[in-house]
């Protein structure tokens, strides 16, 4: 027991400060017009029609997951340890598994499509969240938060955790600096991923390499947008 205690402790110590010092309620805000336009200036400032003309992205996230994403095909070539996914994301039974490149059959590669797809969910919205504001299920809605204006999205459908909102915030060009989030696998509510380390890809989209949240990293490497 005394060891369990020496090893738990410390943990629950950080747990309980992290949580006091950052936990905060969902704020309320007002849908509407407004709400709508300040999501529209910031899809101005981060150039969304070169990354609707974007058909090919690529990146690696966390040195961990590479993807090779054929945007207006909808597919995603997922790749992790010795395992690839050949991801259709109109239609997930249609994707196809491979393990040391040979593909697998049957519930292992059920198995391992479902985690591809669960990966792809999560990973591509570190990329691409800020076009994603306008996605069917969405809900937009102008909060005041310090003073200014900024923009609390939630999710009622779709992806992997449904209900999960997110408050961005923006500088005076309307360009997002990092956003606060409220979600399911999260047990602290409201807290900070920085979005500011952004590139230009080849394609015109911005799209970012670096987020930064609490004590943790989260890289993207080798970031590519082609037409």
């Amino acid at each position: 027991m005394g060891v369990i205690i020496f090893f738990t402790l410390p943990s629950l110590l950080f747990f309980g400060f992290v949580y006091f010092k950052y936990n905060e309620d969902l704020p309320a805000g007002q849908q509407g017009p407004q709400a709508d336009a300040l999501a529209h200036k910031m899809l101005q400032a981060l150039n969304h029609e070169a990354y609707l003309e974007t058909n090919y992205i690529e990146w690696t996230f966390k040195n961990r997951h590479h993807y090779q994403w054929q945007k207006n095909e909808n597919t995603c070539m997922v790749h992790w340890k010795d395992y690839k996914v050949d991801l259709n994301l109109n239609n997930p039974s249609l994707s196809k598994a491979f393990v040391h490149n040979f593909e697998v059959q049957g519930e292992q590669a059920s198995e391992y499509i479902a985690t591809a797809l669960g990966y792809f969910n999560n990973d591509s919205f570190w990329l691409v969240a800020p076009y994603k504001i306008f996605d069917p299920g969405t809900e937009r809605r102008l909060v005041k938060w310090n003073n200014q204006e900024a923009l609390l999205v939630t999710y009622t459908t779709g992806g992997t955790t449904p209900g999960d909102s997110y408050l961005w915030l923006l500088d005076t060009n309307n360009k997002p600096v990092k956003f606060r989030m409220w979600v399911d696998i999260l047990p602290i509510g409201g807290l900070e991923a920085s979005w500011n380390d952004w590139t230009t890809t080849e394609s015109g989209a911005i799209l970012p390499t670096f987020h930064e949240m609490l004590f943790l990293g989260i890289k993207m490497n080798d970031v590519v947008g082609k037409e």
